[in-house]
C-alpha cells in the first residue's frame, strides 16, 4: 500500500514546515539548499516525520531537479494521509 502526493517545494527557506494545500499541492519549504539531492532529502525527511514512516518509506518519483515533485510514501493508507496533511483542494 502507498500513496503519492504533489509538493511545490521552497528550498533556501527560514526553516523547514509544511505550509498546506494550494493549488492541488502541498507545499514545503526546507531549509537546504537545492544542491546535490539535499533539498529532496529534507523533503522526504519532514514528509516522513510528519507520517511517522520511515525516511525510507518517502521518495521523489518525479521532479528530482523542479520545484515540482511527486512523491511515493510507502506503508501508509489514504485516511493516515488525510489525517496528517488534511483534504486535498
Amino acid at each position: 500500500m502507498s500513496v503519492r502526493m504533489t509538493l511545490h517545494v521552497t528550498p533556501k527557506s527560514g526553516r523547514d514546515e509544511i505550509v498546506g494545500w494550494r493549488g492541488g499541492e502541498l507545499f514545503v519549504r526546507v531549509t537546504a539548499p537545492p544542491e546535490d539531492g539535499k533539498a529532496n532529502a529534507a523533503v522526504c525527511k519532514l514528509v516522513a516525520k510528519r507520517l511517522g514512516v520511515p525516511k525510507s518509506a518517502v521518495r521523489v518519483v518525479r521532479g528530482d531537479t523542479s520545484r515540482h515533485k511527486m512523491l511515493e510514501i510507502d506503508g501508509i493508507a489514504e485516511e493516515e494521509f488525510v489525517e496528517a496533511f488534511g483534504e486535498q483542494r
